[in-house]
């Protein structure tokens, strides 16, 4: 073990440079913060039509990793005594509904939770400007129903912090980019960081790609629609922004700029657990930060996709470390998760145990089999030879959300079929591929299933995200 992360880093930069040599993904930049010191290493190019270099400081769409950001937001107007975590968000917004009943018992902390239960993980209104997140909001009415009532699972809520954003908006009466820009971007220090690919243009910025039979293809669609900025449509910013925003979590809401961002108080209740499912691939969950157990440890974590790209954050409490990258192309996660277990096993010294240890066998897959469904999403499930077979199919609400999400996709959604064989107590792995991939974020693959009674489980989770058991 060194005593400091970096002391050794041509491992890492053997490590970038291989990734992107051998994986087809046009660029990567990574950077890692340890005890003081810090390093950003770029690879490849931003975008593969004008041939512009990754450099240290280009800048890149966050993504969810934005989820954060609003949370911690939120937090400062909690400080303020602005917003009670413990409040309805109808107290903020009286006129929020949903199409299904729910909404009024749902809380601000539910909403930082992904414990809210609504039921808008690609619900993707195309809506730009200001006025953006209340109109956005206000189709919920129609468009948006509830998975389950808030506090009973956790669901990856991207509807959840697009109405956590229309709170702050209401509280503070400024627009949800403004309030991000002035009111945690500039405190924090993050100089390189701001909501405008207008702005972003007059710098190094990285554009998304999506695997192609000739190499690979540039995103038709660098950001999604504003009506998503809280929960990561319109953040953009560099590594070393996010090495920033890591370490202020790490060091009790004080930044590295010398400002505080938010009370120590408040950054331990956002680092404590407020949720858990009790199963693998769904970590436990604070005020915004997923809290990966590797083995006696809890990583703080956030990952984020943009149209082509995928960035992650992730900090590590007692050990003073902040890992933050990000990918124009999605296969970059394989990259993250290696770097990821390498610091903490090699240069940490910490010991992390595989999180899957071998398949089982399961006499009767019945209980799973069926038809599930979320937001636009059908999920029908089978039983074959031992394993059960899924296949996911997108099912747009419309022609604007359709146009809107494969274009976010790279492409045309077909039909995804894959199989998955039983690893452990209602919890299944996609087949042939190797189980200690599962060790780190690539746990989000697995799948679980959950509630069952009456023969049958009622909902089924994977990638952190809730579908429920149509009843015929």
């Amino acid at each position: 073990m060194s005593d400091n992360a970096l002391r050794n880093d041509n491992a890492l930069r053997e490590m970038v440079t291989d990734f992107c040599a051998s994986s087809g993904v046009p660029g990567v930049v990574v950077g890692v913060y340890h005890a003081g010191e810090q390093e950003v290493i770029a690879q490849g190019l931003t975008n593969v039509v004008t041939g512009a270099p990754m450099r240290p400081e280009t800048g890149f769409l966050f993504g969810s990793v934005t989820k954060m950001m609003t949370s911690t937001l939120i937090m400062r107007q909690v400080e303020r005594g602005r917003i009670d975590l413990d409040e309805r968000v109808c107290t903020y917004l009286p006129d929020f509904r949903l199409a299904t009943p729910g909404a009024e018992e749902i809380r601000i902390r539910h909403l930082l939770s992904h414990t809210n239960g609504i039921d808008a993980d690609l619900y993707m209104p195309d809506v730009n400007g200001p006025d953006s997140l209340r109109v956005a909001v206000a189709g919920m009415a129609e468009q948006v129903g509830t998975l389950f009532a808030p506090g009973e699972y956790i669901s990856y809520s991207n509807g959840g912090m697009i109405v956590a954003g229309r709170v702050l908006e209401a509280v503070t009466g400024r627009p949800y980019h403004q309030l991000l820009e002035e009111d945690l971007f500039a405190p924090a220090g993050m100089g390189d960081s701001c909501t405008s690919a207008e702005r972003a243009i007059l710098r190094s910025t990285a554009i998304g790609h999506f695997p192609d039979p000739a190499g690979s293809r540039r995103t038709e669609l660098f950001k999604l629609p504003d009506s998503w900025g809280p929960a990561g449509s319109s953040a953009i910013g560099s590594v070393g922004d996010l090495l920033a925003f890591g370490r202020t979590h790490l060091d009790s809401g004080i930044a590295p700029s010398g400002t505080r961002l938010l009370s120590a108080e408040s950054v331990a209740r956002m680092q404590t657990v407020t949720y858990s499912m009790g199963t693998p691939h769904i970590p436990p969950i604070g005020l915004g930060w997923l809290l990966m157990p590797f083995g006696d440890i809890t990583v703080l974590s956030h990952s984020g996709a943009s149209p082509g790209g995928v960035a992650v954050l992730v900090a590590v409490p007692g050990h003073d470390l902040v890992f933050a990258a990000y990918g124009n192309d999605a296969r970059a996660m394989g990259l993250f998760d290696r770097i990821l277990l390498s610091l903490l096993r090699d240069c940490l010294g910490i010991t992390v145990p595989d999180l899957i240890t071998g398949q089982i066998e399961v006499a009767d897959l019945t209980p799973y089999t069926g038809t599930y469904r979320s937001n636009q999403m059908r999920v029908d499930v089978r039983a074959v030879d031992g394993a059960l077979e899924e296949a996911a199919t997108y099912e747009p609400a419309d022609d604007t959300q359709r146009r809107v999400f494969t274009a976010f996709a790279g492409g045309s959604i077909p039909t995804m079929t894959r199989r998955f064989t039983p690893v452990g107590r209602h919890l299944f792995a996609p087949a042939g591929l190797p189980l200690d991939m599962f060790t780190g974020y690539s746990r989000q693959l697995l799948v679980s299933y959950h509630d069952i009674r009456d023969g049958k489980a009622h909902f089924r989770s994977a990638g952190g995200r809730m579908t429920r058991r149509l009843e015929h």
